[in-house]
């Protein structure tokens, strides 16, 4: 089986359970390491909204982990958005030195 329907399958038995949803318990239920769970950015995302439907929303607790969630998701989309924007500065400054060279 995909590592990526494992996974799926882990979080959906463990969320029917009642257990938490957590890297750990999943990691255990699909039989991969934690390490594979945090570095898969694919896997990492589906664990992380599996672990927000766990929670209930309606309570402080579930409220500051979807805010916590959030936070770390939109670092990493800004990380990300800075990393492009260089990027595109880098290529702008090439293809100006390559017209002045021409």
């Amino acid at each position: 089986m995909e590592t990526l329907a494992k996974v799926e399958q882990a979080c959906a038995e463990l969320l029917q359970r009642g257990t938490p949803v957590t890297f750990t318990s999943v990691a255990a239920t699909a039989g991969i390491s934690r390490t594979s769970l945090y570095r898969d950015q694919t896997l990492r995302t589906l664990v992380e909204e599996y672990r927000l439907h766990s929670h209930d929303p309606r309570t402080m607790t579930g409220l500051a982990s979807e805010i916590g969630h959030l936070r770390i998701a939109i670092e990493a989309l800004a990380e990300r958005v800075r990393h492009h924007e260089e990027q595109l500065r880098r290529l702008e400054s090439a293809r100006r030195r390559q017209r002045k060279s021409s």
